[in-house]
């Protein structure tokens, strides 16, 4: 199964995430399928590929709770 995850990245105490479609059973910083977005939470900005994200959402990806919001905030789901 495919989950839409956050991707840590970034230096210490100055993370920075990427949003990934990623298999359930990898680890974290594991090896994705594919990037489809950015999201800095200090300087509060989101950077997404909707037609990809919305490729793998039709196939049955889930996304985790907190990229669930941040797509809910860009409004991907209207």
């Amino acid at each position: 199964m495919v989950k839409l995850r956050l991707k840590r990245c970034g230096r210490k105490q100055r993370a920075v995430y990427r949003i990934v479609a990623i298999d359930v059973r990898s680890r974290r910083e594991g090896r994705d399928i594919r990037k489809v977005g950015f999201y800095d939470p200090i300087k509060n900005q989101t950077s997404l590929n909707v037609p990809a994200i919305l490729y793998f959402l039709e196939r049955g990806a889930q996304p985790t709770g907190t990229v669930y919001d941040l797509l809910k905030k860009a409004e991907v789901f209207k």
